[in-house]
């Protein structure tokens, strides 16, 4: 940790410090490739792992791109990169940080946008992953740096619009101060997981977060829209995806949030009311705007594409789904299925609280989801490994649970 913010020690860790300046001031922003390459020599001077975070402009762009880039690293101190002026071209960044752990907090949202920059971590430490495995009940990085360090971070930028130019500079100072004490948390948090004998758990973990293949494209993304629960008639059903479709077009046109192009609330009201012409359109709410009513002939054009499709095009209102039905159903579905899934849950829940860990990282639901409904054929404790292991669970969460729910899916229906 910088002298400047030496941790507090004895009565000094009842109030925690709030800390609204970096220990050495607020770097410059790197925004030449000049600058890039005397940054990425101070960082290869460095000692120890590098903290890394980034600032995307959610809620306000379409892409989920890095707009800022903060590294931090003990004798190198804190660095903050601008990708936009430099095109997006970081490679001595590569080099200066290549066989260099990253400690990273919430490390999956992150390291897509920075794999978009060529920037990929040799080894990973995850903080906000290493609080879950040590059972803190609070593990967004203020709480954690409260918690371990004793400081209090001023919060008020993360949902800010990190596209605009020229960044203020309390923007900069609260990236900066993201970065500036992720190095001791790491240290803090690594200890507390060796005495807990988690740490190789977490290591685990981590190369399972580092080496994730990016998410498939959802088949059908459109019914993710918010209130779509509501809609069960297929016209309607159409026309959502067909509004869907059109403001996904102009987002992504237009590097906009989808959300500031149309809100889903505004698509659930038009496919529900169907107006018949711009008129009735304009006459919504929203809809009304003078934004909107320029876009209002786009908008029926995709409304009334989906009133013009035949009854074979409409959209099945029961959305696909490759996994199994809602636990809900499965007493009328499967009572056997049922039955296994209730006996698994109280037997990990017991294992999960005598190792002080959340439920969901001992075992993903939809994991134990699946091998509740579809369940080996002889589940004893070795094929039960073997389960699990091909479905993607780690040695640690199968050393802990495979006996467990071996029993379980022995267990008949009621």
């Amino acid at each position: 940790m910088d002298a400047a913010h030496s941790e507090p020690t004895g009565s000094d860790r009842s109030e925690p410090v709030l800390l609204t300046e970096p220990a050495d001031g607020t770097p410059s922003v790197v925004d030449t490739p000049e600058a890039l390459h005397t940054a990425a020599a101070a960082l290869a001077a460095g000692q120890g792992p590098v903290a890394v975070d980034t600032e995307r402009a959610s809620g306000y762009r379409y892409w989920q791109r890095a707009y800022l880039v903060q590294l931090h690293r003990e004798g190198s101190g804190t660095v903050l990169v601008d990708p936009l002026p430099l095109a997006g071209e970081l490679s001595p960044l590569v080099a200066a940080l290549s066989d260099t752990e990253w400690v990273l907090h919430a490390a999956s949202q992150d390291l897509p946008c920075l794999a978009e920059l060529g920037l990929y971590p040799g080894r990973l430490f995850d903080t906000e992953l290493a609080g879950r495995l040590a059972g803190f009940d609070r593990v967004s990085l203020g709480a954690l740096v409260e918690r371990m360090l004793s400081y209090q971070l001023e919060k008020g930028h993360s949902a800010v619009d990190w596209s605009r130019r020229p960044l203020p500079r309390d923007w900069l100072v609260y990236a900066a101060l993201d970065v500036e004490l992720l190095i001791a948390l790491r240290s803090a948090l690594r200890a507390e997981l060796d005495g807990q004998g988690k740490l190789e758990w977490a290591h685990e973990e981590f190369e399972t977060v580092r080496t994730a293949e990016p998410p498939a494209a959802r088949p059908e993304p459109w019914r993710r829209t918010s209130g779509i629960h509501r809609i069960r008639q297929p016209r309607q059903l159409a026309a959502v995806r067909s509004l869907w479709q059109a403001r996904d077009a102009l987002a992504r046109e237009r590097d906009l949030a989808p959300g500031r192009v149309l809100p889903d609330s505004s698509i659930m009201q038009a496919a529900q009311t169907n107006p018949a012409n711009e008129a009735e359109l304009t006459a919504l709410p929203v809809f009304g705007g003078k934004q909107q009513r320029r876009r209002a002939s786009m908008w029926m054009r995709a409304l009334n594409a989906a009133r013009s499709l035949p009854k074979s095009e409409l959209p099945d209102p029961t959305p696909p789904n490759d996994g199994p039905p809602p636990a809900n159903r499965w007493s009328d579905r499967d009572p056997a299925a049922a039955a296994r899934l209730s006996a698994a849950r109280t037997a990990l829940a017991e294992i999960a609280e005598t190792n002080s860990l959340p439920m969901e990282n001992l075992i993903l639901p939809d994991l134990l989801r699946r091998t509740c409904w579809d369940p080996p054929e002889n589940p004893d404790p070795e094929t039960v490994a073997r389960t699990l292991r091909a479905r993607g669970a780690r040695e640690w969460q199968i050393s802990l649970t495979a006996e467990a729910l071996s029993t379980a899916l022995d267990t008949p229906a009621i």
